[in-house]
């Protein structure tokens, strides 16, 4: 079917003119400020790795946050004081022997305590 009289042209994507490459890097700046909530040139806020030390578990102040959590999972108390959740499952374990916090249920992989009264 050498001859059927059909030509095929093999190229590749036609070069934009400049107004047109400059339309398309305005519309990208546009899009990019509306995901970032509109500020420009701001950077983004720096993260900090969770913390592997144990806060002091004889403070008041984070008895008192804790015992203002309905209930207390090893997430929860992870994400407040940002610890890691290893951290934070023995710190629970801690205060459980203690008396400050009340064990309630487990799951697989999942404690819940609620502060004692």
């Amino acid at each position: 079917m050498k001859g059927d009289g059909v030509v095929r042209v093999m190229g590749g994507k036609k070069k934009l003119t400049i107004k047109q490459m400059e339309r398309t890097q305005e519309k990208k700046d546009q899009a990019s400020e509306k995901k970032k909530g509109g500020k420009s040139g701001g950077l983004a806020p720096e993260k900090k790795a969770p913390g592997i030390i144990t806060p002091d578990l004889r403070s008041e102040k984070i008895i008192g946050e804790i015992k203002k959590m309905k209930a207390v999972t090893p997430y929860a108390v992870a994400s407040r004081f940002n610890l890691r959740l290893s951290v934070a499952k023995d710190m629970l374990d801690e205060l459980a022997q203690k008396g400050v916090l009340e064990y309630v249920s487990a799951g697989k992989s999942l404690k819940i305590y609620k502060p004692h009264d």
